[in-house]
């Protein structure tokens, strides 16, 4: 293992080397970013339409292009799905990453190019391991293997030698060897789209295997940990695992999750580190140990621009660049990259947490969030009450959903919220009292609204019966993969359904 340190070693010093320079020059890397972009596309059919050749600046490029949503990329991607080529890229893409879609619960296809492979989504990967074992040196990591929970979608093909399937899917396919014979368990069972099913293999292929880190969503990653313990008849994972060290984890907040991973972990013994990995790109990695931010990685072949949250209902927002941000103030992420998506706006909302170097922590999604009463609560601000609450209640919790009670007659609005529990809190009127209170310290407007429970009433609370989610994503066949419980929404739309199965 000696020459695998030494190599990685060498490794990370010479890449840390250039995360120090686009710490040191952000603006600079990011313009350089945008103009390899621009020049590389722009003798594409979206390049000439925009005219790329002659875009000479950050504003001119701002004011060319309009922000677009996956909607507006449709009739191009279906184009390129149809065999046509150098039209959003320059380079030939045959592979789309298949998302399940957060609006209108309808696919998205995302164009892959060898670039956004390579410059992106594969460096990102290796800068976890220059991340990580620059804050924990060690070769450990690299005695065993790597347990990934991925996706559940096997590549399809269209035609043409083109190809479609989950990130993870389109990731495993090009993988090097070195790199997949690390992995486990094996692509047969990896991409399993029965979930069911794959999560017992998965369990039985890697109870004996010698684990030294995971990646995957929390949610589904406890469910795989639960039938492993039971398997081997084990409370600790570390007791089927010893030299288990490391979590990689994204999709979701971990808040949630972390006491459930603390109750069956040795944790002295587990690193957890956070990715920003989508569909679209990769985009930000947890830099530093113990913080819930994540460093932005400005060298990808990806170019950021940011839109206030307050701008988003505007016919023509404005988007700032990464000089422009404020701290601790929300936005909606907007994305031009190597694989063709140009001022893109993904879905997600972040707020900056530092500028020296930039880091970003994700607040949620446009679409998730509750504002029928003028509140404006986001999943951050729910992420930190829960906490609050659950640890001065003792409760765990699995998974939970919120939405609006809509004001008539009788009553005043307000919100109703759904807690599946690990563990109960020893008090729960006390959980709901310290849920409301966080809720107003974090947030003006909503605490300007609880005001005498004037035009948004105090919280309402119903507790889960076991397994009510599951039941619920099995239902609309989302089981797995980066399928996620909702956390919060601007209508009754999931949580009605919710509700009615409950009492099933």
């Amino acid at each position: 293992m000696t020459l695998i340190h030494s190599i990685i070693s060498w490794a990370t010093i010479k890449r840390m080397n250039q995360i120090e320079l686009f710490e040191k020059y952000p603006m600079d890397v990011q313009q350089e970013q945008l103009f390899n972009l621009v020049q590389t596309a722009k003798n594409t059919e979206w390049g000439s339409k925009f005219g790329y050749s002659s875009i000479s600046s950050m504003q001119k490029f701002s004011e060319r292009v309009p922000i677009n949503t996956y909607s507006g990329f449709i009739p191009y991607i279906d184009r390129i799905r149809m065999g046509e080529q150098n039209i959003l890229w320059p380079s030939d893409i045959k592979w789309f990453a298949k998302s399940s879609g957060t609006t209108a619960n309808k696919s998205k296809y995302i164009p892959v190019s060898k670039e956004s492979l390579e410059d992106c989504h594969f460096r990102g990967g290796k800068d976890i391991i220059v991340l990580y074992t620059t804050n924990f040196p060690g070769e450990s990591l690299f005695t065993g293997k790597a347990l990934a929970i991925g996706g559940s979608q096997q590549i399809n093909k269209y035609k043409n030698e083109l190809y479609y399937g989950d990130l993870s899917a389109v990731l495993m396919e090009n993988l090097p060897l070195w790199v997949r014979l690390l992995k486990i368990p094996d692509k047969k069972i990896a991409l399993m789209e029965e979930w069911e099913q794959k999560i017992e293999l998965m369990a039985q292929a890697t109870v004996n295997e010698n684990v030294t880190n995971i990646s995957g969503v929390p949610s589904w990653t406890l469910v795989l940990i639960k039938r492993i313990l039971e398997i081997a008849g084990k409370k600790s994972l570390h007791d089927v695992w010893p030299n288990l060290e490391l979590f990689v984890h994204g999709g979701v907040s971990f808040t949630p999750y972390r006491e459930q991973f603390n109750s069956i972990l040795d944790k002295t013994k587990m690193n957890y580190l956070e990715t920003y990995n989508a569909s679209e790109g990769f985009f930000a990695i947890q830099d530093l140990p113990d913080t819930d931010s994540m460093l932005l990685m400005l060298d990808y072949g990806v170019y950021y621009e940011f839109v206030p949250t307050e701008e988003l209902g505007s016919e023509f927002p404005k988007a700032l660049t990464l000089d422009e941000v404020e701290l601790e103030k929300n936005y909606a992420i907007v994305i031009s990259t190597n694989g063709g998506l140009w001022r893109y706006m993904i879905g997600d909302t972040v707020k900056f947490t530092s500028k020296h170097p930039f880091r970003i922590k994700i607040t949620g999604r446009t679409k998730h969030f509750i504002n029928a009463f003028g509140e404006e609560l986001i999943i951050d601000n729910a992420e930190v009450a829960i906490k609050n609450a659950c640890q001065r209640t003792g409760a765990e919790v699995r998974e939970y959903t919120a939405a609006p009670i809509y004001m008539n007659e009788k009553r005043n609005g307000g919100h109703q919220w759904i807690f599946e529990f690990t563990k109960m809190p020893d008090n729960l009127e006390h959980f709901v009292e310290i849920l409301d209170t966080t809720l107003k310290s974090v947030n003006s407007d909503y605490e300007a609204k609880r005001y005498k429970n004037i035009s948004l009433a105090y919280p309402t609370v119903e507790i889960a019966r076991e397994n009510l989610f599951y039941d619920w994503l099995k239902e609309r066949g989302r089981l797995g993969g980066q399928n996620k419980v909702p956390r919060l929404a601007n209508n009754r739309d999931f949580i009605d359904r919710l509700l009615e199965m409950n009492k099933m």
